[in-house]
């Protein structure tokens, strides 16, 4: 089990790195999170939800995501709340107390995901969620030490020395421990170290003699390296070339719940575009495109938005002939009104929405959870895949112009309003299929687009972290954390 001294520690990155090694090496391995706290989701092969950094190691590990990876997932639409979502369907909004108060029943469902998997492959990598010295959240713990005590496993800490105060931050983890919690830690690993390692010695000297744990790795910085996000925002926006020097902009807004904004990283590493997150209205002086995101509080999200001048913005911007792209939660904006009569995700009652599409949108209690295929209707036909993770049901004359027909019944989805300025869609993943996106760019206004495999760029990059990580953890050491007597090259 991965741990770590805080949230984005490294636990994400260093459990997709090392189940790409291990993969690498034909061994049967699968990653595994007890409780994600993320607005970050993907579809599994059942038709679940579950985080999206657990689908993105289970890329890594060649495998398709499955329930058993993630089976409480957690997605924030208050500041108190969340909608819990167990084995891969929502089970209902909680507040954290109440969730807190859930969580022994829990742990006999997280343990279960667990041992189905270790049935089935020969390593589980499993990942912590925050630090396990959050003492104030240790009683009914299933997400650190309390799920590595229920099922007996051997535990790493992984701490990020770019942040500062690393042997702080790992001698007070340990500190804060109980003597059977210590005694599960195997070794700590530095991530994100510039320079020359040894001038970590002396600390790394301390803190062995200190905790009687050794520092089994010391993992170099990775200049530019993309791995999908389990839900902050990279703090790199334009990580290709300088923004002046691409030839298409594109804005995306940040509101408070905005959801799977992994769906725009093609867009961010493509060379010839500049896609910036924006939360502020003045801060954008210039777009091509601008993409209203997915939201989890849809009538929240759309009253910040108001609130904040975006609605205005997006007007003048359509009047200066700029594209606008809404998905998920911001296709509904787009539409005329968004009824919320069971409270599925805030207050009960209904918003007054954009009306830049002749649609309307009324929240239901069954979300809609799966993975589709079809063809492009914005230009010319041409294949396209994603995902659908919504609870709405949006009707309305503006869907008598589908942007997609999905599956073999050919389904009208989505919208090209009349103007073909605006497009509106429920599918994420939808800048994932190279042609689509290659006819999506030069809509908004991209010439002499080059070509860009996003996916075979992120296992190239999932790659090279492998090759850091295992040059920085050699895989002998690897295998006799693991429990293998000798090496299985």
């Amino acid at each position: 089990m991965v741990q770590g001294t805080t949230s984005d520690a490294g636990k994400s990155v260093l459990v997709t790195a090392l189940g790409r090694i291990l993969a690498r090496k034909g061994i049967a391995v699968a990653p595994f999170k007890s409780q994600n706290m993320a607005l970050n989701s993907a579809v599994t092969k059942e038709g679940g939800e579950i985080g999206r950094a657990q689908a993105a190691q289970a890329e890594a590990c060649g495998l398709e995501a499955s329930i058993l990876m993630n089976p409480i997932l957690l997605k924030p639409n208050s500041e108190l709340g969340a909608q819990v979502i167990v084995n891969g369907q929502a089970i209902g909004n909680m507040k954290a107390s109440e969730y807190h108060q859930l969580k022994p029943k829990l742990l006999t469902k997280v343990v279960a995901a667990h041992d189905e998997l270790a049935r089935q492959f020969e390593v589980v990598l499993v990942e912590g969620a925050g630090s396990p010295a959050e003492i104030n959240l240790r009683q009914h713990d299933i997400a650190n030490m309390g799920f590595a005590e229920a099922i007996d496993c051997p535990v790493i800490i992984v701490c990020d020395i770019d942040r500062g105060g690393v042997f702080a931050h790992l001698y007070g983890t340990w500190a804060l421990l109980s003597k059977s919690e210590q005694s599960r830690i195997q070794g700590f690993v530095i991530n994100r170290f510039r320079g020359d390692a040894s001038l970590l010695d002396s600390g790394i000297e301390w803190l062995q003699q200190k905790t009687g744990v050794p520092v089994l790795a010391v993992i170099p910085y990775i200049e530019s390296l993309h791995i999908e996000a389990e839900d902050s925002l990279s703090q790199n926006q334009k990580l290709q070339t300088e923004a002046e020097k691409k030839q298409l902009k594109v804005a995306v807004v940040q509101y408070p719940r905005a959801s799977n904004h992994t769906d725009f990283d093609v867009l961010r590493m493509h060379p010839q575009i500049d896609c910036t997150f924006y939360k502020s209205p003045q801060e954008c002086q210039q777009a091509d495109l601008i993409i209203l995101p997915g939201s989890k509080n849809v009538r929240g999200d759309l009253d910040w938005l108001k609130q904040q001048g975006w609605a205005e913005k997006i007007q003048q911007h359509l009047r200066y002939g700029g594209k606008l792209i809404g998905v998920c939660g911001g296709y509904q904006m787009l539409g005329q009104w968004i009824h919320d009569p069971n409270a599925i995700e805030a207050e009960a009652g209904s918003s007054k929405a954009l009306a830049l599409l002749d649609i309307e949108t009324t929240l239901t209690e069954q979300k809609q959870l799966k993975n589709v295929s079809g063809v492009s209707l914005l230009s010319q036909s041409c294949d396209v895949t994603g995902y659908e993770i919504h609870a709405g049901v949006t009707t309305g004359p503006a869907l008598k112009q589908p942007l997609f027909q999905l599956g073999e019944g050919f389904e009208a989805e989505g919208v090209i309003d009349p103007a073909g300025q605006i497009l509106g869609s429920y599918l994420h993943g939808l800048f994932d299929s190279p042609e689509f996106f290659q006819q999506l760019v030069a809509w908004a206004g991209l010439e002499q687009i080059q070509s860009f495999d996003y996916r075979a760029y992120r296992l190239k990059e999932i790659d090279r972290l492998a090759d850091v990580v295992e040059q920085a953890l050699p895989y002998s050491v690897l295998m006799q954390l693991l429990g293998f007597t000798q090496s299985l090259e």
